[in-house]
């Protein structure tokens, strides 16, 4: 039986994928309230990553350079320091033009190795927030913040403290932890959202949130969906507003 589309199912179709519009929000961003964007990409079924940690890569190139194009755009990119030891990432614009954003990594107990590339290759700036009175290596400027009893650096505080620096557009692009921890804090305005057209059926999954008991007290972003030419898909989500009906 032929079932007529109701308005929210024809507005979740996914259109061609177009950066002027993807990137529209932070581009027109002035100001000085911060805008923080988020980024995750995982396979259909919600992994970011084999049970062997496997994880180059589950998104294709198309996603690649939608993700550099936001560094491009931002002021700062950040990373927990457990994404910069398993990855040791440059966090720079390589496959996009544009230029390369701050560096941050989020490092509360002085973790972070000394041999990371991005402390040695001058692209950019490298922020290391940390506890206070917390050593950071050589190449990289310490950014100090007043931590939890248990250690934790506040998300809202970290945004607060680049602000204070001039960086109001940030870009949160990893780890799951990391993540989650600002979307938990409602700190995420948008979350790029890259959805590869994978199923892996076991291993790392993107987001682990705060647990929930009833349905009402889920996240309900709004949604704007594109396609990447190579058959990734992006869901632009607006993490401060509802689409509950």
């Amino acid at each position: 039986m032929f079932v007529e589309a109701s308005p929210s199912a024809a507005k979740s179709r996914a259109m061609a994928y177009d950066p002027e519009t993807a990137l529209a929000r932070l581009r027109r961003h002035r100001g000085p309230d911060s805008i923080v964007i988020g980024q995750l990409g995982q396979s259909l079924d919600g992994r970011i990553a084999t049970p062997t940690g496997a994880s180059k890569y589950i998104n294709g190139i198309e996603a690649l350079r939608h993700l550099h194009r936001i560094r491009a755009e931002v002021d700062a990119v950040i990373v927990g320091v457990g994404t910069a030891i398993a990855d040791d990432p440059q966090l720079t614009t390589r496959h996009v033009e544009g230029p390369n954003p701050t560096r941050v990594v989020i490092d509360p107990n002085g973790r972070l190795p000394r041999d990371l590339a991005m402390l040695k290759d001058g692209a950019a700036e490298v922020l290391v927030v940390t506890c206070p009175g917390t050593e950071v290596p050589q190449g990289a400027v310490a950014l100090e913040i007043a931590c939890s009893p248990c250690g934790n650096i506040k998300p809202e505080a970290i945004v607060a403290a680049l602000a204070a620096r001039g960086m109001t557009r940030l870009l949160i692009e990893g780890g799951a932890e990391t993540l989650a921890r600002f979307l938990n804090a409602g700190a995420i305005d948008e979350l790029h959202l890259m959805v590869a057209p994978i199923v892996l059926g076991s291993g790392k999954t993107g987001l682990n949130l705060a647990p929930i008991a009833e349905l009402d007290e889920a996240m309900r972003p709004l949604v704007r969906t594109m396609r990447f030419t190579d058959g990734d898909m992006l869901c632009m989500c607006d993490m401060q507003l509802s689409d509950a009906a």
